[in-house]
């Protein structure tokens, strides 16, 4: 059963949103897997010695690929290496500030809150706004006027979509909220989630950033060399493809409004340096059903539970051969999402964890 598109309002502050809270998905209860309190509490246990290794790598691969690209700047040569760099740059440092944000990356806290500070630079968000933004993510997943971060809307849009593998509108969007914030100024929207003894910090950091792009500006300008760029911003947008190509993943196509993580996120099993790049966060539906469980311990957590889960997507290419005709049955016009098929093991999904009068599953 199909049926064509009811109005999604997909600002913070508009009617769905109203109508969302008023019905009671707002911060709302969620399904949750049972796991015995002691695995959990192992689960969760912290520990410095895998971040700290894989940080290391991150950043010392990083800086071996950049004085690459500069010894051979000029030629050819410099190619594979701003390749290389750009996709640790604008990549990894997805996953770095996602799970330093959660604060579950390392056990020392100033590690997370510096490693978060210089991925949300790499990433072009602001680090205050987005640990507001992440925790309305996660509070409300993919409901519709009340979650800020949800990639691909009904209907899709495509192009958009296409042109974030450069980073061309999310480049743009940001600049445009570095100046707004620079003079003072936060949107409506983001005053729905950040609290108002954060909007300074919001300013500060966007005085910060900019002040860094201005200074690098002023060095490309002063040594006539888009050097200085190709190192700061400029990979944002030639090294963010993975991050794209993983991040869609994680709820593209699947169900809005709907109080069931086995429903709305998706997970999907890749390659090993991937896995690196991403930091487990192709275990997408464990990371939101448990999101305190640290990024290493996934894959564990993975086996405690993918009993009670739908069948993992079994590569990168299988969860595009679902989602794009997905999309496009939504781009017709069809309130269309896909519905994930529980193992005989798991506990039935609920209907009444669906809002029916804002979206409506297809056979």
């Amino acid at each position: 059963m199909t049926q064509t598109f009811l109005d999604r309002d997909y600002s913070l502050t508009g009617a769905t949103a109203k109508h969302a809270e008023a019905i009671g998905l707002k911060s709302a209860e969620w399904y949750h897997t049972a796991i015995d309190r002691k695995d959990m509490k192992a689960l969760m246990q912290r520990s410095d010695q895998p971040a700290i290794r894989d940080t290391v790598i991150w950043l010392g691969l990083m800086l071996a690929f950049a004085f690459g690209a500069y010894l051979t700047w000029g030629s050819w040569w410099c190619v594979p290496f701003f390749f290389a760099y750009g996709v640790l740059y604008g990549s990894a440092s997805d996953s770095r500030w996602h799970e330093c944000g959660h604060g579950t990356a390392f056990r020392t806290q100033w590690m997370n809150t510096w490693v978060y500070e210089i991925a949300c630079f790499m990433i072009m968000r602001n680090s205050t706004r987005w640990r507001w933004s992440h925790t309305r993510h996660h509070t409300n997943t993919y409901i519709v006027g009340l979650d800020a971060e949800i990639a691909v809307m009904r209907p899709p849009d495509l192009i958009r979509t296409i042109f974030a593998f450069v980073g061309v509108f999310d480049a743009y969007e940001h600049f445009k909220s570095i100046l707004m914030n620079s003079f003072g100024v936060i949107s409506p929207d983001d005053k729905s989630f950040i609290p108002e003894t954060e909007w300074k910090r919001v300013i500060l950091v966007a005085r910060v950033s900019f002040l860094i792009y201005a200074a690098t500006l002023v060095l490309a300008i002063y040594t006539s060399s888009i050097l200085p760029l190709m190192l700061i911003g400029l990979p944002r947008l030639y090294g963010c493809w993975h991050m794209v190509l993983v991040g869609l993943m994680q709820h593209g196509g699947l169900a809005d409004n709907v109080l069931d993580h086995r429903m709305n996120s998706r997970t999907v099993y890749i390659n090993p340096i991937s896995r690196f790049l991403y930091w487990n966060m192709n275990y997408h539906v464990e990371h939101h059903m448990f999101p305190m469980v640290p990024y290493h311990a996934l894959p564990r957590l993975h086996d405690m539970l993918k009993h009670d889960f739908p069948a993992p997507t079994p590569s990168i290419w299988a969860a595009y051969k679902e989602m794009i005709p997905a999309w496009r049955r939504q781009l017709r016009g069809e309130d269309y999402f896909i519905t994930r098929a529980l193992p005989a093991s798991a506990k039935p999904y609920r209907p009444e964890f669906h809002d029916s009068n804002m979206a409506t599953a297809a056979e």
